[in-house]
This record gives C-alpha cells, sequence and structure tokens, in this order.
C-alpha cells in the first residue's frame, strides 16, 4: 500500500477474478485531490432504543442475551459505530436486528431484495425503534457475511430474467459466484457502496485479508467523507481501529462504550505481538 502527500491517493493491490488472465492481479487506486471533510452534518440514524415495555420475556432468546437485556439507548456515531464482543455477545444479533428495522431485507443485500432462503434471524428488531436523523440515506445496503452466497445467487437469478439493466453491473460487472469469497466482498464494497449512503455491516472482515480490511478501511473513509453512516459488528483489532469511531463492547455486563486501547481485542493483539514467544509459552502451559 502507497500513501503519499496526505490523503491524496491510495494504491490497494488485490487479486482480482476478473483479471486472472492478465496476470498478478489489478491496482486499485483511490485518488483524492484533496483531504476531505465529512459532509454528515447530522446521522440518518441518530440511536436505536429498545422498546422494553412492549419486551414479553427478558429470559427468552433474544432478550435473554446480557448485552440485549440490559439495553435501553445506543447512541450512534454519525459516521462509524463498531460493536465488538465474544461469540454469543450479540452484536450480530443486534447489527442484523438494527438492519431490518432500517428496511434492509434480513439475510443481506440492498432494501429492494428480498432474498429468503431461511428465515434465522431473530424478532428483535419488532422492538427496536430507530431515533432517524433529518437527513435521509440515499443508498444503502447490509451486508451479512454468512449469507452472501445467497445474495450473490439471487443476483444471478434476477438477471436471467426479462427487464431492465444487469445488476451484476453495480457490483463491478462479473459474477460474485466467479470471484474468491474476499474478491466478492471487494468488488461490493468498491462499486455497490456509494455517497449518502446507510451500511450496516456484519463482520465483513469474515473473507478479507489483513490488505482486504485495509481497502475496505479505505473505501470507508472516503464514502464517511461523502456523507455516510456505518453501522458494523467486527471482532479483528485492524477494522476496531478505524479513528474517531464511537465502539461498544458487548458481554456478560451488557452494553459499554470503550476506548479502543482498552478493548480485549487490542490488548490482546498487543501483548501477543510485543512478545509472541512468552505469549505463547504462557498460552500452551499446562498449569
Amino acid at each position: 500500500m502507497h500513501v503519499g502527500d496526505g490523503a491524496r491517493y491510495v494504491a490497494i493491490r488485490y487479486s482480482n477474478a476478473a483479471s486472472r488472465s492478465a496476470g498478478d492481479g489489478v491496482t486499485v487506486v483511490i485518488r483524492r485531490p484533496h483531504r476531505l471533510r465529512s459532509l454528515v452534518a447530522t446521522p440518518f440514524v441518530r440511536s436505536v432504543v429498545l422498546k422494553r415495555d412492549e419486551v414479553p420475556d427478558f429470559g427468552s432468546y433474544p432478550f435473554s442475551i446480557p448485552a440485549i437485556r440490559e439495553l435501553e439507548l445506543l447512541e450512534l456515531h454519525p459516521e462509524v459505530t463498531l460493536l465488538a464482543g465474544e461469540n454469543g455477545s450479540g452484536k450480530s444479533t443486534l447489527v442484523e436486528a438494527i438492519a431490518v428495522a432500517a428496511g434492509f431485507n434480513a439475510e443481506g443485500g440492498s432494501q429492494n431484495m428480498t432474498v429468503s432462503t431461511r428465515e434465522s434471524h431473530s424478532r428483535l428488531h419488532k422492538h427496536l425503534r430507530l431515533v432517524r436523523g433529518t437527513r435521509r440515506p440515499r443508498t444503502g445496503y447490509f451486508l451479512r457475511a454468512e449469507s452472501f452466497f445467497n445474495v450473490a445467487t439471487n443476483i444471478e437469478e434476477l438477471d436471467e430474467g426479462p427487464g431492465g439493466p444487469p445488476i451484476i453491473d453495480s457490483y463491478g460487472g462479473v459474477s460474485l459466484h466467479e470471484q474468491s469469497h474476499g474478491e466478492s466482498f471487494l468488488s461490493l464494497i468498491l462499486n455497490r457502496f456509494g455517497s449518502n449512503g446507510l451500511y450496516v455491516l456484519d463482520e465483513p472482515e469474515a473473507a478479507l485479508s489483513l490488505r482486504g480490511n485495509l481497502a475496505l478501511m479505505r473505501r470507508m473513509h472516503d464514502l464517511v467523507a461523502e456523507g455516510s453512516q456505518f453501522v458494523v459488528s467486527t471482532h479483528p483489532p485492524i477494522l476496531l481501529g478505524y479513528p474517531h469511531a464511537r465502539i461498544y463492547v458487548l458481554s456478560e455486563d451488557g452494553i459499554t462504550e470503550s476506548r479502543y486501547e482498552d478493548t480485549e481485542q487490542y490488548e490482546l493483539t498487543r501483548s501477543f505481538l510485543d512478545d509472541r514467544d512468552r505469549f505463547l509459552h504462557h498460552l500452551f502451559a499446562d498449569d
């Protein structure tokens, strides 16, 4: 990755299925003539409220999840809000419910996508109220990593039917099934995502390499500068390190706002990198 003169340009090189015949890969260069300020005056979604008086039973799923059970009001950052936590902490359940409450299809895609293979989402969205800002998004997308394959299949099926330009053109023009998992994610992020959009991402790093995660962060940076808002659930410390984001950690204690440096992801990764041998010695110790 080459970064020069502030934020003037970034070159991200990654392998692309559409260019395999041409050689090692393709270089995507996103150029900006100068550092842009965010156009966001107010967020599309200001906060998320759990309508607690309408919850039938806090002892049943998903309301029995500690982070959900303790939820009252979750204030979103006007640019980027990140949800972190261990497996089972409820971050994907919450981000999925936010997406459905915002009008997105439960399996992912845009608000116009209706793909449904198996109803696996919880009823949490029915008990959430999104407090919206004065602006309305021009576009948006819900990326659910575990069901993106179904979305890609639905796009192909729709394109086989009559009427209108191919949907795949807005994803870069190459079948998402003819790319690797990570390449298809990048095709979505670099081509389908646009300015003034509301983007809800559930563990987008699942298919991405380290370089791919950096490409995602750079694309988020550019879209935020063009008026977009992101709500993201994530695990790795790279994406969690997005600057100025609001970070919430979901745990047995509920939902707490945290500094990046205070997250377990940061602390464990730093400990590992500072002294790998010592870290692994303690990890593998039998006592």
